[in-house]
């Protein structure tokens, strides 16, 4: 019972902490809009060199989702081989008691 106390008195501090960060970030956030200079937008210009090494093409797309889907085949299979091996486990106990 006295963790439950400590848990919520825990948790109420970081929830009034956190509320007195949120409101000088925001206030930080709301800052005038300043354009931008001639240095940042030559950063941000697409740059034809680096072209070549964008991953939004369609075969990295494809690639991706083929990834992903083999990570959930492989985790479908693992409990899949969890359940057998358990459900194996309980019908021999099963028999072990029932033929004693």
């Amino acid at each position: 019972m006295a963790f439950l106390l400590n848990n919520t008195s825990i948790s109420s501090h970081l929830r009034s902490s956190s509320q007195k960060t949120d409101g000088a970030l925001a206030q930080s956030r709301r800052g005038f809009h300043v354009e931008l200079g001639a240095r940042e937008k030559a950063l941000l210009a697409e740059d034809a060199s680096l072209r070549r090494f964008k991953s939004h093409k369609k075969g990295m797309h494809r690639l991706k989702k083929i990834g992903d889907v083999l990570t959930v085949v492989v985790v479908a299979g693992c409990c899949y081989e969890i359940y057998a091996r358990a459900a194996m486990r309980k019908e021999a106990q099963a028999a072990a008691g029932g033929s004693s």
